[in-house]
This record gives structure tokens, sequence and C-alpha cells, in this order.
């Protein structure tokens, strides 16, 4: 499915089926494309086989990159087709488990708030909030979410704003407020016989709509080729016709900080770099019927990758270890614009 593919056009059964089927073509990617597969069966309401592939997941032999994310929503999915009891285990055993990530706090929390569960939607917001979110440092991008969720969920309590709802309003760039999209308030004006009160909440929810679609359709990056030093050494032991394109691995690296500079420069958003293995690479070009010694072959390989689910954000979040895999982190690595300048 192309990402650009409205909703609406969208035969999730069959999307679903094509997903599965590339899981099976690149095992290593099954959890990413198994997840996506998932979701499009909960979307066409088949959910009890999203179950299916969400256990199928969790008994894998494989190490799962982010086995919260899976209980979560296999928890948020079940409590959708009357398995409460079993979902609240889960939601349970994943606030206990407190994991790193802000994606399975926000899916149980919303799990939670869309069973009027409230106050334990707030108590599970909070918890990720003060887990990931340490006094001092600015929240990345993923937590946003989360300090989104839990404004909205005190705001529907009726509590008086906190620091947090502040940096959540700050955060927030929609042309409507928070304070306005949280307003419990709204419903009524649905019933109103004013026409300018109704065209104020379409706009409302025409700006909520498109947050949401900002936030949640996720279409892969513009990604950027990345070898490691020794998948580079063997790429250009076999393949010498593509020294050419990489003179040495520290030019190839600085070659990438400055083209995602120069793309950021440009608007180009959602910028993100994938990393690339020979036998990987060598099966993509037989895929394609080409020589692996064919340059062209290269963004395709990038963009293929990353349709898979293997890119990593660009740049990468305040304090954060860099992209190139150093010890160092970002901003003492390849953030430094002397890192740019010696292109």
């Amino acid at each position: 499915m192309r990402p650009d593919t409205p909703a609406e056009n969208v035969d999730h059964t069959a999307e679903a089926a094509r997903l599965e089927r590339t899981a099976g073509l690149y095992p290593e990617d099954a959890e990413a494309l198994l997840l996506r597969a998932a979701a499009h069966l909960e979307l066409s309401g088949d959910r009890p086989a999203a179950t299916t592939l969400y256990d199928r997941l969790m008994s894998s032999s494989e190490e799962l990159e982010d086995p919260h994310l899976v209980r979560a929503l296999k928890a948020s999915n079940l409590w959708e087709y009357g398995h409460e009891a079993e979902a609240r285990a889960i939601i349970d055993g994943v606030r206990m488990s407190a994991p790193r990530d802000a994606a399975p706090w926000v899916i149980v929390a919303e799990s939670l708030e869309a069973h009027d569960e409230l106050e334990a939607a707030e108590e599970t917001f909070t918890e990720g909030a003060r887990l990931l979110l340490p006094e001092g440092t600015e929240p990345p991008r993923a937590t946003h979410p989360l300090l989104y969720g839990r404004h909205r969920v005190r705001r529907m309590r009726g509590l008086p704003h906190d620091d947090w709802d502040t940096l959540a309003d700050t955060l927030h760039t929609s042309p409507v407020p928070l304070d306005e999209l949280h307003d419990p308030k709204r419903v009524w004006s649905l019933g109103s016989d004013n026409p300018a009160e109704l065209a104020a909440e379409i706009s409302r929810l025409r700006a909520e709509l498109g947050a949401y679609r900002e936030a949640l359709s996720r279409p892969f990056p513009v990604a950027v080729l990345h070898w490691p030093a020794p998948e580079l050494t063997e790429l250009l032991s076999a393949y010498d016709a593509l020294t050419a394109e990489y003179p040495s691995h520290e030019t190839h690296l600085a070659t990438i900080e400055a083209s995602l500079r120069e793309l950021a420069s440009s608007g180009t958003a959602n910028l993100g770099i994938v990393t690339g293995t020979v036998p990987s690479y060598e099966a993509f070009a037989a895929s394609e019927g080409s020589s692996p010694s064919d340059p062209t072959l290269l963004p395709q390989y990038a963009t293929t990758l990353a349709a898979r689910g293997r890119a990593v954000a660009w740049p990468p979040q305040r304090g954060t270890s860099c992209w190139c895999g150093s010890d160092r982190t970002y901003d003492a690595c390849h953030g430094t614009q002397e890192q740019v300048a010696g292109v």
C-alpha cells in the first residue's frame, strides 16, 4: 500500500495478507510487518485474527525488539471484543514492567480511557511520564503523546493544570489550543442549532484530525543508506565498482550527515537513516534481477529498507547516541558543525 493511499480506499484484509507474506520473505523484519498486519485486521473488524498475530509474535522463538508494545496492542484489541479481564491483566503487567518506550504506556492508557477508566488512565499516563521524562530534560518527540493524553484525561476529570499540562500546551503546535481540543463541554456544541458554533466545532475537529494523522500515519521516511565500517569493507571488496560511491568510511559518514541537513533545510520532513548489510543488499539485487555492482540500486535498497520499518529517525534526540554507532552522543559526534564542514 502506498503511504498516500486514502484510508477509505484500503482493503484492510488484503493488505494484512500482503504484509504477512512479506514477513515470510523478510523474517528479520517480521515484528514490524506483522504489527502492521494486525493493525489492518483490527481496522477490518477481524479482531480475533489480530489477536492471533499478536500471539504468534509473543510465542516466536526470535527475541522481540519491543515485547511491551506487542502486549499493549494485544490488550487494547482484546478489550474491544469483550475480553476485559484478560486485557486488564495484560495492562497491569505492562505497567509493572515499566517499559522504557512511550508507545506501550500510551496504548494501555488510551485503552483505559476508551472504557471510561479515567483515573486509571491518568495514573498510567503519569507513571510513563515520570519514568521517561526526568526533570530538566527536553521531552523527545515520542513522549509527546504521553503528555497530550495526560492533559486530555485531566481536562475531562476537571483537574487544574500542573507543570506537565503547561509543558503539553507548549509542545502542542496545532492552531487550536489543547485546552480547547480537550474541553469536555465540546460535545454539547454538536447539538447546537447555531451555525457559528457548529462551524467552530468543525474547525476544531479538522485541526484535531490533522494532528492525529501526523502522529499516527507514520509514512516511511526519506531515508539515507548507512554502511557500518565492516559492512562497507566487505561490500567494496566484493564490488569494487562501488568504490566511486564510497571513497572512505569517514567520507561516507560525513556525506550522510550533510545530505540529511541539506534535505532538512529544504523543508523535507520525516528524515531517517537505514543501515545496510551485504547479504541483505545482495538478496535485494537478486530480487531486482540486477547486479550489486550497479550504484543505481543503492537508493532503491534504502527505500525498501525504510518501507520495511528499518529506518531510524534523524536527527537523534539530544543526549542520545550518534546514529553512526560510535560511543559518543550525537551532539558530540556527527551533530557538531565541524563534522559537516569536513565533508
